[in-house]
């Protein structure tokens, strides 16, 4: 997945007004004082207009004849945009209130969608996406590589289980899932408890291998409830680490 907006200067501005609109700082409703705006991140009017053409069309901003450039109701934004997604996880830091809301959110989808799509995976798979999910099941387990070797093994894991589906929607989910997957997966992997990743790969893996849709579902939701309890461990000392498939579902 390739992020529209990260390119020179245009880029910098998209992401910029992007950030300060998710984040609050140009609330909803809003009108953009462009003269400001352009002054203050050092573009050009056109640069900045063009920027806003892209956020338009991610519905998060639209102009009116006497009213000028305004911030839209969130409600009218595209938060399954891949782009849109990315800009909410790389805004934060550490897991912000907010930050962990958005992360429950997406956790629920992957609990949709993820289960349901290993499924057909043991049903479709070839040796082709075999290959694809052991190489990143062997990277997923090289020792002192680093977080960010761990966080990639993991999102070429889950994109090999969708394109195994072969399904060309299912596919595209990893558009929705890789944003809030990876941010997961820095914050996660940068902690010293937390579980080893490999044999709850290697189990859903294994069921693929085997044709076995049924015992590839569970391995999935079991691999989800386990990095549920790596992300509730964070929340530091006295909170539990997923008493339940719901919460540890819930916490990823």
């Amino acid at each position: 997945m390739t992020p529209y907006a990260r390119r020179g200067v245009h880029g910098q501005t998209v992401e910029a007004l992007a950030r300060r609109i998710l984040g609050g700082r140009i609330p909803e409703g809003a009108t953009l004082d462009l003269v400001a705006l352009q002054s203050e991140l050092d573009v050009s009017l056109t640069a900045l207009r063009e920027s806003l053409k892209v956020l338009a069309a991610k519905g998060m901003v639209d102009a009116r004849q006497k009213r000028g450039t305004f911030v839209r109701a969130r409600a009218d934004w595209n938060l399954l945009d891949a782009d849109v997604l990315r800009w909410q996880f790389e805004g934060a830091g550490e897991a912000t209130d907010a930050d962990r809301t958005l992360l429950r959110n997406l956790a629920e989808v992957r609990a949709i969608v993820e289960p349901a799509a290993v499924r057909l995976a043991a049903e479709r798979r070839t040796d082709a996406d075999l290959e694809a999910l052991e190489a990143a099941l062997v990277a997923m387990g090289e020792e002192d590589a680093g977080p960010g070797h761990a966080v990639e093994a993991d999102l070429a894991f889950h994109r090999a289980l969708l394109a195994a589906t072969h399904n060309e929607l299912l596919e595209r989910m990893e558009m929705v899932i890789e944003p809030g997957l990876a941010h997961r997966d820095r914050i996660v992997h940068s902690h010293p408890h937390s579980e080893d990743p490999v044999p709850a790969h290697r189990a859903v893996l294994d069921a693929v291998r085997e044709r076995d849709p049924g015992a590839a579902e569970s391995a999935m939701r079991a691999l989800l409830v386990q990095a549920g309890r790596d992300l509730d461990r964070l929340d530091g000392p006295g909170e539990p680490a997923g008493d339940d498939d719901t919460k540890g579902t819930g916490g990823k």
